[in-house]
């Protein structure tokens, strides 16, 4: 009789925690995180007065242990406000990019998760996953014209993506914190052929949320660069989050991101590449791509031999340059 009082009584508490964290988790996803987000993106670009750049920044660097050794500008009062701070560059020679290995990190940050493809599913941290099609978007429809809204029905599979027969479809996702440098770059030597931008919400996408949130990553605004590298297929995507007012790709200059002239759930297309005599856009590995306000989430999907191995532990800080992955 103790024994089912203490078994109900424990069932009970756990029912209990359950409903409270699903029913904030269900608040948090009606939140106006778009607003928000527009609403501290001019904030971040308000000019600062001279007397108030020093303390106001040397508190973020304390907030967010932010390190300033790498920096190319260390003189806080030549930065005018937040968002340039956040984009700061840094020195050229502070990240060599590895030579010896064929992907390198495309920013400082955390990675979340790596591997193969898996029943169509990737990982955004352990255990929790969502759907690879959804994530990508439909590869029929990548050439639907310049910015046009296209619906999105059932989509890609890892085996019409990968093309080459012997090789595998791989991940690799990097959590980029407030304190991280905030510019990412070409994780290898590919050929950008179309870009795809998914309005929608922009909830954290901190490792304590993606947790709760299945799907995070469809859910929240993004934008997939497709193409293809000397293994095949080829994808890069830069995921926003809250406070994040943009994403931007250096060499895209009509790319808008969080206006709230486009609708959450479409998706907005163009082609680098609408006929063969324009091939793409040519990165190279370590090339300047592009920059977050704030931080946020790299994923790149990729196709590669079987024997590609990744050069990582779950969780490892990686930075810019430094070894992802080589044969």
């Amino acid at each position: 009789m103790l024994n089912n009082i203490l078994n109900l009584k424990i069932f009970l508490s756990c029912l209990s925690l359950f409903l409270f964290i699903y029913f904030q988790v269900a608040t948090y996803q009606m939140a106006p995180t778009r607003l928000i987000s527009r609403t501290w993106g001019r904030l971040n670009e308000l000019e600062l007065p001279g007397w108030l750049r020093k303390p106001v920044l040397s508190l973020y660097i304390w907030a967010f242990n932010v390190d300033m050794a790498d920096v190319e500008e260390g003189d806080l009062r030549s930065y005018q406000n937040l968002g340039e701070f956040f984009r700061r560059p840094l020195r050229l020679s502070s990240r060599p990019i590895s030579t010896h290995h064929s992907m390198v990190s495309p920013a400082d940050g955390r990675v979340l998760h790596f591997g193969r493809v898996r029943n169509n599913e990737v990982e955004q941290v352990k255990g929790v996953t969502y759907s690879l099609g959804h994530f990508l978007g439909p590869i029929d429809q990548v050439g639907c014209g310049k910015d046009q809204e296209c619906d999105l029905p059932s989509a890609v599979t890892q085996e019409n993506l990968v093309r080459n027969a012997g090789n595998d479809l791989f991940h690799c996702v990097v959590y980029l914190a407030p304190g991280d440098y905030h510019r990412f770059h070409s994780p290898v030597n590919w050929t950008v052929h179309h870009r795809r931008h998914f309005p929608g919400s922009l909830m954290s996408v901190s490792p304590g949320v993606a947790r709760w949130i299945k799907g995070l990553f469809c859910l929240n605004e993004r934008v997939v660069l497709l193409g293809e590298w000397e293994h095949g297929f080829f994808s890069f995507t830069a995921v926003g989050a809250t406070n994040v007012g943009s994403i931007k790709i250096y060499f895209d200059t009509d790319l808008e991101t969080n206006k709230p002239r486009y609708m959450k759930g479409s998706s907005l297309n163009f082609s680098y590449a609408p006929d063969a005599e324009e091939p793409g856009i040519e990165l190279k590995k370590g090339e300047d791509l592009g920059e977050f306000n704030l931080g946020s989430t790299i994923v790149v999907i990729f196709e590669a031999p079987k024997d590609f191995t990744f050069s990582l532990d779950r969780g490892q800080k990686v930075r810019f340059g430094e070894a992802l992955g080589t044969f």
